[in-house]
């Protein structure tokens, strides 16, 4: 039996949450040991075998849980396999070059970080259940937002089929 996966996660509204969840399940049934966790909440301790970090990109940033976690947990995860997925566009017609950059650049930052995967998904988008600063940011013209109806273009065959690349990057298959 292999240590398990830590599987943690931010999240604002949920929707990274379900992916997190959907990465596990698949480990699951690939054979992996799997522990969700939210990253605020998580600590990385001797027993995992690896980790999975999810996080949402806002406003071109991973989620302050996110970084929190990563910068609570970094003496552990400079010693264990971390893979990183990330959602960022609202729309599977968004740019995901440019939303890759993001994730680049925000892996750049973290020279101590070296995942054996990392991916940029695209999100879920629901105007109707932002908290109050992310629906003024929407109601402003410029904003990338502004106008967009609520959507769900989270490729689940995608997010599937890139958490089975991970038993082997991991060393738990």
């Amino acid at each position: 039996m292999t240590d398990p996966v830590l599987v943690a996660y931010a999240t604002r509204y949920g929707s990274t949450r379900e992916v997190a969840e959907a990465v596990a399940n698949t480990l699951l049934k690939l054979g992996a040991a799997v522990e969700v966790r939210q990253a605020k909440d998580a600590a990385v301790h001797d027993g995992y075998g690896g980790v999975v970090l999810a996080t949402p990109f806002y406003i071109g940033s991973m989620l302050k849980d996110a970084t929190h976690f990563l910068e609570r947990n970094r003496a552990a995860l400079e010693q264990l396999p971390v893979a990183l997925l990330t959602c960022g566009p609202v729309s599977s017609a968004d740019d995901m070059t440019a939303a890759r950059r993001q994730l680049d650049d925000a892996l750049a930052k973290l020279e101590w970080l070296h995942p054996v995967a990392a991916e940029m998904f695209v999100g879920k988008y629901d105007p109707s259940h932002l908290h109050m600063a992310d629906k003024l940011i929407a109601k402003v013209p410029a904003s990338p937002l502004h106008g967009v109806p609520a959507r769900d273009d989270r490729d689940w065959t995608a997010i599937q089929a890139w958490a089975e690349t991970l038993p082997p990057l991991m060393g738990v298959s």
